[in-house]
Protein backbone atom coordinates (compact mmCIF):
# COMPACT_ATOMS: atom_id res chain seq x y z
CA UNK A 1 0.00 0.00 0.00
CA UNK A 2 1.40 3.37 -0.95
CA UNK A 3 2.27 5.83 1.45
CA UNK A 4 0.57 9.57 1.48
CA UNK A 5 1.24 11.60 -1.59
CA UNK A 6 3.32 14.25 -1.58
CA UNK A 7 1.73 17.53 -0.91
CA UNK A 8 2.89 20.19 -3.62
CA UNK A 9 4.06 23.53 -2.14
CA UNK A 10 3.61 26.88 -4.17
CA UNK A 11 4.56 30.63 -3.39
CA UNK A 12 3.61 33.26 -5.87
CA UNK A 13 6.61 34.50 -7.56
CA UNK A 14 6.53 38.39 -8.05
CA UNK A 15 8.48 41.12 -8.24
CA UNK A 16 8.38 45.46 -6.99
CA UNK A 17 8.17 46.38 -10.46
CA UNK A 18 5.70 46.80 -13.36
CA UNK A 19 6.95 43.53 -15.38
CA UNK A 20 8.58 40.85 -13.93
CA UNK A 21 9.09 37.92 -16.17
CA UNK A 22 6.42 37.95 -18.27
CA UNK A 23 7.28 41.22 -20.12
CA UNK A 24 4.68 43.31 -21.96
CA UNK A 25 1.99 42.10 -20.17
CA UNK A 26 1.13 45.45 -18.60
CA UNK A 27 -0.31 46.31 -21.56
CA UNK A 28 -3.20 44.25 -21.45
CA UNK A 29 -6.71 45.81 -19.98
CA UNK A 30 -6.79 43.25 -16.76
CA UNK A 31 -3.29 43.66 -15.42
CA UNK A 32 -2.72 45.84 -12.64
CA UNK A 33 1.05 46.11 -12.10
CA UNK A 34 0.70 49.95 -13.25
CA UNK A 35 -0.58 50.30 -9.71
CA UNK A 36 2.35 48.73 -7.94
CA UNK A 37 3.44 52.10 -5.89
CA UNK A 38 -0.05 51.82 -4.14
CA UNK A 39 -0.53 49.88 -0.90
CA UNK A 40 -3.38 48.64 -2.07
CA UNK A 41 -2.38 46.79 -4.73
CA UNK A 42 -0.34 44.59 -2.45
CA UNK A 43 -2.71 44.27 0.28
CA UNK A 44 -5.33 43.13 -2.16
CA UNK A 45 -2.34 40.62 -3.54
CA UNK A 46 -1.79 39.57 0.21
CA UNK A 47 -5.33 38.73 0.83
CA UNK A 48 -5.74 36.84 -3.17
CA UNK A 49 -2.73 34.69 -1.87
CA UNK A 50 -4.03 33.86 1.68
CA UNK A 51 -6.92 32.64 0.97
CA UNK A 52 -5.67 30.21 -2.20
CA UNK A 53 -3.34 28.76 1.08
CA UNK A 54 -0.10 29.99 -1.01
CA UNK A 55 2.88 29.47 1.12
CA UNK A 56 4.27 32.94 0.26
CA UNK A 57 4.74 35.61 -1.77
CA UNK A 58 8.46 35.37 -3.10
CA UNK A 59 9.84 38.66 -4.42
CA UNK A 60 12.31 38.88 -6.48
CA UNK A 61 14.70 41.78 -6.79
CA UNK A 62 17.47 43.40 -8.12
CA UNK A 63 20.26 46.27 -7.99
CA UNK A 64 20.71 47.77 -11.01
CA UNK A 65 18.90 48.07 -15.13
CA UNK A 66 19.04 45.69 -17.74
CA UNK A 67 21.67 48.22 -20.31
CA UNK A 68 23.03 44.98 -22.07
CA UNK A 69 20.96 44.70 -25.13
CA UNK A 70 21.22 47.61 -27.34
CA UNK A 71 24.04 48.96 -25.05
CA UNK A 72 21.07 51.01 -23.45
CA UNK A 73 17.91 50.54 -21.63
CA UNK A 74 15.61 51.92 -23.85
CA UNK A 75 13.79 48.42 -24.30
CA UNK A 76 13.58 48.27 -20.95
CA UNK A 77 11.94 52.13 -20.39
CA UNK A 78 10.03 51.15 -22.85
CA UNK A 79 8.58 47.97 -21.93
CA UNK A 80 9.29 48.90 -18.31
CA UNK A 81 11.62 45.22 -18.09
CA UNK A 82 11.91 45.47 -13.92
CA UNK A 83 13.18 49.07 -14.51
CA UNK A 84 11.35 50.91 -12.39
CA UNK A 85 12.03 49.05 -10.00
CA UNK A 86 10.88 49.66 -6.08
CA UNK A 87 12.28 48.07 -2.46
CA UNK A 88 10.62 44.82 -2.01
CA UNK A 89 10.81 44.49 2.08
CA UNK A 90 8.99 47.75 2.02
CA UNK A 91 6.01 45.86 1.62
CA UNK A 92 6.27 43.29 4.08
CA UNK A 93 4.46 44.93 7.07
CA UNK A 94 1.48 46.22 5.22
CA UNK A 95 1.06 42.87 3.83
CA UNK A 96 1.61 40.89 7.07
CA UNK A 97 -1.12 43.04 8.88
CA UNK A 98 -3.77 41.59 6.47
CA UNK A 99 -2.64 37.99 6.40
CA UNK A 100 -2.31 35.53 9.61
CA UNK A 101 0.12 32.88 7.89
CA UNK A 102 1.09 34.01 4.59
CA UNK A 103 4.86 33.85 4.45
CA UNK A 104 7.16 36.10 2.97
CA UNK A 105 10.34 34.89 0.88
CA UNK A 106 12.29 38.46 0.32
CA UNK A 107 15.45 39.02 -2.03
CA UNK A 108 18.31 40.63 -0.86
CA UNK A 109 21.83 41.00 -2.62
CA UNK A 110 24.50 40.91 -0.06
CA UNK A 111 26.82 43.19 -1.73
CA UNK A 112 24.31 45.42 -1.27
CA UNK A 113 23.88 44.92 2.21
CA UNK A 114 25.83 45.23 5.82
CA UNK A 115 25.59 42.24 7.75
CA UNK A 116 25.13 43.62 11.08
CA UNK A 117 22.25 46.06 9.74
CA UNK A 118 20.70 43.69 7.76
CA UNK A 119 20.25 40.47 10.76
CA UNK A 120 18.27 43.29 12.69
CA UNK A 121 16.10 44.40 9.82
CA UNK A 122 14.71 40.27 9.15
CA UNK A 123 15.26 39.96 13.05
CA UNK A 124 13.08 42.69 13.40
CA UNK A 125 10.48 41.45 10.29
CA UNK A 126 10.37 37.93 11.52
CA UNK A 127 9.13 39.82 15.28
CA UNK A 128 6.60 41.56 13.42
CA UNK A 129 5.47 38.59 11.70
CA UNK A 130 5.44 35.69 13.96
CA UNK A 131 7.97 33.99 12.34
CA UNK A 132 7.08 34.65 8.82
CA UNK A 133 10.11 35.65 6.74
CA UNK A 134 12.54 34.30 4.63
CA UNK A 135 15.27 35.37 2.82
CA UNK A 136 16.06 34.69 -0.95
CA UNK A 137 20.13 35.40 -0.59
CA UNK A 138 21.39 36.58 -4.24
CA UNK A 139 25.12 37.83 -5.30
CA UNK A 140 23.80 40.32 -7.66
CA UNK A 141 24.68 39.65 -11.49
CA UNK A 142 24.57 43.54 -13.37
CA UNK A 143 27.62 45.33 -13.66
CA UNK A 144 25.15 48.82 -14.03
CA UNK A 145 24.36 47.81 -10.16
CA UNK A 146 28.13 47.51 -9.47
CA UNK A 147 28.36 50.85 -10.96
CA UNK A 148 25.83 52.38 -9.15
CA UNK A 149 27.55 51.10 -5.90
CA UNK A 150 30.45 53.00 -6.62
CA UNK A 151 32.52 50.26 -8.04
CA UNK A 152 34.00 49.35 -11.37
CA UNK A 153 31.63 46.54 -12.04
CA UNK A 154 30.98 43.17 -10.98
CA UNK A 155 33.24 41.12 -8.93
CA UNK A 156 34.52 37.82 -10.75
CA UNK A 157 31.44 35.51 -9.70
CA UNK A 158 32.72 32.89 -7.46
CA UNK A 159 34.68 35.73 -5.37
CA UNK A 160 30.71 36.81 -5.06
CA UNK A 161 29.40 33.65 -3.64
CA UNK A 162 32.89 34.00 -1.04
CA UNK A 163 31.63 37.20 -0.06
CA UNK A 164 28.55 36.04 0.67
CA UNK A 165 29.79 32.82 2.84
CA UNK A 166 31.69 35.58 4.53
CA UNK A 167 28.07 37.47 5.19
CA UNK A 168 26.62 34.58 6.31
CA UNK A 169 29.04 33.76 8.72
CA UNK A 170 28.72 36.90 10.45
CA UNK A 171 24.72 37.38 10.52
CA UNK A 172 24.47 33.65 12.00
CA UNK A 173 26.69 34.12 15.08
CA UNK A 174 24.28 37.36 14.91
CA UNK A 175 21.19 35.44 14.54
CA UNK A 176 21.81 32.58 16.84
CA UNK A 177 24.90 33.23 18.75
CA UNK A 178 24.61 36.40 20.55
CA UNK A 179 21.37 36.46 23.08
CA UNK A 180 20.42 33.17 24.50
CA UNK A 181 16.70 31.77 24.24
CA UNK A 182 15.82 32.61 27.56
CA UNK A 183 18.06 35.81 28.10
CA UNK A 184 14.83 38.01 27.94
CA UNK A 185 12.95 38.02 31.15
CA UNK A 186 11.02 41.08 31.61
CA UNK A 187 10.47 41.11 35.14
CA UNK A 188 9.22 44.16 36.23
CA UNK A 189 9.61 43.64 39.65
CA UNK A 190 13.04 42.83 39.91
CA UNK A 191 13.82 45.65 37.07
CA UNK A 192 15.74 42.94 35.00
CA UNK A 193 14.65 43.25 31.38
CA UNK A 194 17.30 40.95 29.76
CA UNK A 195 20.14 38.88 31.37
CA UNK A 196 23.64 40.40 30.83
CA UNK A 197 24.37 36.69 31.70
CA UNK A 198 22.60 35.75 28.53
CA UNK A 199 23.98 37.80 25.89
CA UNK A 200 27.15 38.19 24.67
CA UNK A 201 28.99 40.08 21.75
CA UNK A 202 30.09 38.22 18.59
CA UNK A 203 33.47 38.58 17.15
CA UNK A 204 34.07 38.41 13.31
CA UNK A 205 37.76 38.61 11.23
CA UNK A 206 36.84 37.30 7.97
CA UNK A 207 37.75 38.17 4.30
CA UNK A 208 35.45 40.66 3.49
CA UNK A 209 33.44 41.45 6.86
CA UNK A 210 35.03 42.54 10.20
CA UNK A 211 32.05 42.72 13.02
CA UNK A 212 32.14 42.89 16.89
CA UNK A 213 29.05 43.73 18.76
CA UNK A 214 26.01 42.56 20.26
CA UNK A 215 23.10 41.64 18.06
CA UNK A 216 20.89 44.47 18.11
CA UNK A 217 17.71 42.82 18.30
CA UNK A 218 16.61 40.40 20.56
CA UNK A 219 15.63 36.76 18.93
CA UNK A 220 13.00 36.23 16.99
CA UNK A 221 10.49 32.89 16.41
CA UNK A 222 13.09 31.47 13.85
CA UNK A 223 15.82 33.16 14.92
CA UNK A 224 17.50 32.58 11.16
CA UNK A 225 14.81 33.40 8.70
CA UNK A 226 14.23 30.35 6.39
CA UNK A 227 17.23 30.31 3.32
CA UNK A 228 16.18 30.37 -0.01
CA UNK A 229 18.84 30.26 -3.27
CA UNK A 230 18.86 30.01 -6.91
CA UNK A 231 22.36 29.41 -7.43
CA UNK A 232 23.44 26.29 -10.35
CA UNK A 233 26.79 26.98 -11.11
CA UNK A 234 29.05 25.23 -9.59
CA UNK A 235 29.68 27.48 -7.19
CA UNK A 236 26.13 28.17 -6.75
CA UNK A 237 25.17 24.65 -6.32
CA UNK A 238 28.29 24.61 -3.19
CA UNK A 239 27.02 27.80 -1.17
CA UNK A 240 22.73 26.62 -1.53
CA UNK A 241 23.97 22.88 -0.08
CA UNK A 242 25.79 24.80 2.48
CA UNK A 243 23.21 27.37 3.74
CA UNK A 244 19.70 26.97 1.37
CA UNK A 245 16.72 25.72 2.89
CA UNK A 246 14.63 26.28 -0.27
CA UNK A 247 16.54 26.23 -3.67
CA UNK A 248 15.16 27.21 -6.96
CA UNK A 249 15.67 25.94 -10.29
CA UNK A 250 15.56 26.25 -13.54
CA UNK A 251 14.21 23.19 -15.65
CA UNK A 252 12.51 23.17 -19.06
CA UNK A 253 11.34 19.47 -18.48
CA UNK A 254 10.72 17.00 -15.21
CA UNK A 255 13.40 14.85 -16.21
CA UNK A 256 16.02 18.11 -16.41
CA UNK A 257 14.36 19.06 -13.07
CA UNK A 258 15.00 15.23 -11.52
CA UNK A 259 18.69 15.28 -12.55
CA UNK A 260 19.49 18.74 -11.39
CA UNK A 261 17.42 18.01 -7.87
CA UNK A 262 19.68 14.66 -7.64
CA UNK A 263 22.17 16.70 -8.03
CA UNK A 264 21.81 19.43 -4.94
CA UNK A 265 20.51 16.59 -2.97
CA UNK A 266 23.52 14.73 -2.79
CA UNK A 267 25.49 17.92 -2.72
CA UNK A 268 23.47 18.87 0.57
CA UNK A 269 24.59 15.57 1.17
CA UNK A 270 28.19 16.32 1.22
CA UNK A 271 27.84 19.19 3.06
CA UNK A 272 26.92 17.26 6.18
CA UNK A 273 23.07 18.00 6.01
CA UNK A 274 20.20 15.68 5.61
CA UNK A 275 19.38 15.85 1.86
CA UNK A 276 15.78 16.24 2.54
CA UNK A 277 16.33 19.04 4.54
CA UNK A 278 15.74 20.90 1.22
CA UNK A 279 12.42 22.11 -0.78
CA UNK A 280 13.28 22.92 -4.20
CA UNK A 281 11.33 24.44 -6.53
CA UNK A 282 10.94 25.27 -10.33
CA UNK A 283 9.50 28.67 -12.01
CA UNK A 284 6.40 27.77 -13.83
CA UNK A 285 3.10 29.73 -15.45
CA UNK A 286 -0.39 28.38 -15.48
CA UNK A 287 -3.35 29.51 -17.54
CA UNK A 288 -6.06 27.74 -16.15
CA UNK A 289 -10.20 27.41 -17.85
CA UNK A 290 -13.21 25.76 -17.98
CA UNK A 291 -12.30 23.80 -21.12
CA UNK A 292 -9.09 23.61 -22.90
CA UNK A 293 -10.34 26.02 -25.43
CA UNK A 294 -11.54 29.04 -22.94
CA UNK A 295 -7.59 28.08 -21.74
CA UNK A 296 -5.61 28.30 -24.58
CA UNK A 297 -8.41 31.47 -26.02
CA UNK A 298 -6.86 33.22 -23.14
CA UNK A 299 -3.43 32.45 -23.73
CA UNK A 300 -3.80 33.60 -27.33
CA UNK A 301 -5.38 36.78 -25.72
CA UNK A 302 -2.04 36.90 -23.58
CA UNK A 303 0.10 36.32 -26.08
CA UNK A 304 -1.05 39.59 -28.15
CA UNK A 305 0.26 41.82 -25.29
CA UNK A 306 3.42 40.05 -24.39
CA UNK A 307 6.79 41.57 -25.39
CA UNK A 308 8.69 39.10 -26.80
CA UNK A 309 11.75 42.24 -27.23
CA UNK A 310 11.57 42.80 -23.65
CA UNK A 311 12.03 39.32 -22.85
CA UNK A 312 15.20 38.70 -25.08
CA UNK A 313 16.56 42.00 -23.42
CA UNK A 314 15.91 40.41 -19.96
CA UNK A 315 17.74 37.36 -21.42
CA UNK A 316 20.89 39.54 -22.93
CA UNK A 317 21.09 40.97 -19.08
CA UNK A 318 20.79 37.01 -17.38
CA UNK A 319 23.62 36.01 -19.88
CA UNK A 320 25.71 39.50 -20.51
CA UNK A 321 25.34 39.07 -24.27
CA UNK A 322 23.97 42.10 -26.33
CA UNK A 323 21.87 40.14 -28.77
CA UNK A 324 20.66 42.86 -30.25
CA UNK A 325 23.88 43.23 -32.50
CA UNK A 326 23.05 39.95 -34.28
CA UNK A 327 20.92 39.85 -37.38
CA UNK A 328 18.04 37.52 -36.72
CA UNK A 329 19.38 34.73 -38.36
CA UNK A 330 22.87 35.63 -37.27
CA UNK A 331 25.42 32.65 -35.43
CA UNK A 332 25.65 34.13 -32.20
CA UNK A 333 28.87 33.41 -30.59
CA UNK A 334 27.99 32.43 -26.71
CA UNK A 335 31.44 32.71 -24.50
CA UNK A 336 31.67 32.12 -21.10
CA UNK A 337 29.89 34.78 -19.06
CA UNK A 338 30.14 36.84 -15.32
CA UNK A 339 26.41 36.91 -14.94
CA UNK A 340 24.44 34.50 -14.32
CA UNK A 341 26.22 31.23 -15.24
CA UNK A 342 23.16 28.69 -15.40
CA UNK A 343 21.23 31.29 -18.06
CA UNK A 344 24.83 32.00 -20.38
CA UNK A 345 25.10 27.72 -19.90
CA UNK A 346 21.39 27.13 -21.63
CA UNK A 347 22.20 29.55 -24.10
CA UNK A 348 25.49 28.01 -25.38
CA UNK A 349 23.45 24.51 -25.29
CA UNK A 350 20.58 25.79 -27.58
CA UNK A 351 22.98 27.77 -29.44
CA UNK A 352 19.66 29.81 -30.67
CA UNK A 353 19.99 32.47 -33.11
CA UNK A 354 17.96 36.13 -32.40
CA UNK A 355 14.83 34.68 -34.61
CA UNK A 356 14.82 31.59 -32.42
CA UNK A 357 15.17 33.74 -28.87
CA UNK A 358 12.24 35.74 -29.61
CA UNK A 359 10.10 32.76 -30.41
CA UNK A 360 11.44 31.24 -27.02
CA UNK A 361 10.08 34.41 -25.38
CA UNK A 362 7.03 34.59 -27.41
CA UNK A 363 5.18 35.22 -23.70
CA UNK A 364 7.43 37.96 -22.58
CA UNK A 365 9.49 35.54 -20.45
CA UNK A 366 10.90 31.72 -21.07
CA UNK A 367 9.21 30.32 -18.07
CA UNK A 368 7.67 26.88 -18.62
CA UNK A 369 3.62 27.35 -19.07
CA UNK A 370 0.87 25.30 -18.93
CA UNK A 371 -2.39 26.11 -19.99
CA UNK A 372 -5.67 23.66 -19.60
CA UNK A 373 -8.33 23.04 -17.54
CA UNK A 374 -7.35 22.60 -14.05
CA UNK A 375 -7.80 18.56 -13.99
CA UNK A 376 -4.91 18.89 -16.93
CA UNK A 377 -3.18 21.57 -15.06
CA UNK A 378 -3.27 19.74 -12.10
CA UNK A 379 -1.89 16.13 -14.02
CA UNK A 380 1.22 18.31 -15.23
CA UNK A 381 2.08 19.83 -11.24
CA UNK A 382 1.96 16.32 -10.30
CA UNK A 383 4.18 14.83 -13.18
CA UNK A 384 6.63 17.53 -12.09
CA UNK A 385 6.53 16.63 -8.41
CA UNK A 386 6.77 13.04 -9.02
CA UNK A 387 8.91 12.28 -12.24
CA UNK A 388 10.92 15.80 -11.29
CA UNK A 389 11.70 15.07 -7.34
CA UNK A 390 10.93 18.92 -6.89
CA UNK A 391 8.67 19.71 -4.26
CA UNK A 392 6.98 22.88 -5.78
CA UNK A 393 6.90 25.56 -7.92
CA UNK A 394 7.64 29.52 -7.80
CA UNK A 395 4.01 30.15 -9.26
CA UNK A 396 4.62 33.74 -11.72
CA UNK A 397 2.27 36.59 -12.29
CA UNK A 398 1.26 36.70 -16.57
CA UNK A 399 -1.18 38.82 -15.69
CA UNK A 400 -1.95 40.36 -12.11
CA UNK A 401 -3.62 39.49 -9.58
CA UNK A 402 -5.65 37.25 -12.68
CA UNK A 403 -3.16 34.72 -12.64
CA UNK A 404 -2.92 34.00 -8.87
CA UNK A 405 -6.73 34.34 -8.50
CA UNK A 406 -6.94 31.93 -11.24
CA UNK A 407 -4.93 28.97 -9.60
CA UNK A 408 -6.44 29.96 -5.92
CA UNK A 409 -9.94 29.41 -7.12
CA UNK A 410 -9.71 26.92 -10.13
CA UNK A 411 -6.30 24.57 -9.65
CA UNK A 412 -6.14 24.90 -5.96
CA UNK A 413 -9.34 23.21 -5.13
CA UNK A 414 -8.74 20.22 -8.06
CA UNK A 415 -5.08 19.51 -6.15
CA UNK A 416 -7.04 19.52 -2.60
CA UNK A 417 -9.58 16.93 -4.19
CA UNK A 418 -6.36 14.65 -4.78
CA UNK A 419 -4.80 15.26 -1.74
CA UNK A 420 -1.78 16.97 -3.14
CA UNK A 421 -2.38 20.57 -1.25
CA UNK A 422 -3.50 21.53 2.15
CA UNK A 423 -7.00 22.75 3.13
CA UNK A 424 -5.92 24.75 5.54
CA UNK A 425 -2.52 26.13 6.71
CA UNK A 426 -0.95 24.41 9.80
CA UNK A 427 -0.04 26.39 12.95
CA UNK A 428 3.67 27.36 13.65
CA UNK A 429 6.50 29.48 11.36
CA UNK A 430 6.96 29.43 7.99
CA UNK A 431 9.92 26.81 8.69
CA UNK A 432 7.61 24.60 10.88
CA UNK A 433 5.27 24.57 7.61
CA UNK A 434 8.08 24.31 4.89
CA UNK A 435 10.47 21.28 6.32
CA UNK A 436 8.75 20.66 9.72
CA UNK A 437 11.04 20.36 12.94
CA UNK A 438 10.62 23.18 15.87
CA UNK A 439 11.50 26.30 13.84
CA UNK A 440 15.25 26.77 13.94
CA UNK A 441 17.92 25.96 11.50
CA UNK A 442 18.45 21.76 11.54
CA UNK A 443 21.59 20.85 13.95
CA UNK A 444 23.39 19.94 10.87
CA UNK A 445 22.74 23.26 9.30
CA UNK A 446 26.18 25.47 8.95
CA UNK A 447 24.53 28.19 10.53
CA UNK A 448 23.27 26.03 13.65
CA UNK A 449 26.83 25.65 14.50
CA UNK A 450 27.23 29.47 15.62
CA UNK A 451 25.35 28.39 19.10
CA UNK A 452 28.15 26.15 19.34
CA UNK A 453 31.45 27.89 17.24
CA UNK A 454 32.03 31.23 17.80
CA UNK A 455 34.90 31.59 15.56
CA UNK A 456 32.31 30.32 12.48
CA UNK A 457 34.05 31.08 9.35
CA UNK A 458 33.72 29.47 6.09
Amino acid sequence: MSGPKKQILVNAFTMNCVGHIHHGMWTHPRDRSLEHGELGYWLDLARTLERGLFDAVFIADIIGNYDVYGGNVDVTLRESVQMPVNDPWMLVSAMASVTEHLGFAVTANVGAEHPYTFARRLTTLDQLTRGRIGWNIVTGYLDSGARGLGLDGLAAHDTRYDRADDFLAVAYKLWEDSWDDDAVRADRAARLYADPDKVRPIQHDGPFYRAQGYHMSAPSPQRTPVLFQAGSSGRGQRFAARHAEGIFIHAPTPQAARKATRELRQAVADAGRDPYDVRIYVGIAVVPGATDAEAHDKLAEYLRHASPEGGVAHFAASTGIDFARYGLDEPIPYGESNAIQSAASAARERNATRRQLLEQHALGGRYHVVAGTPASIADELERWVDEGDIDGFNLTRIVTPESYQDFAELVVPELQARGRYRTAYAPGTLRERLLGGNGRLAPRHAGARAQRLADLTF
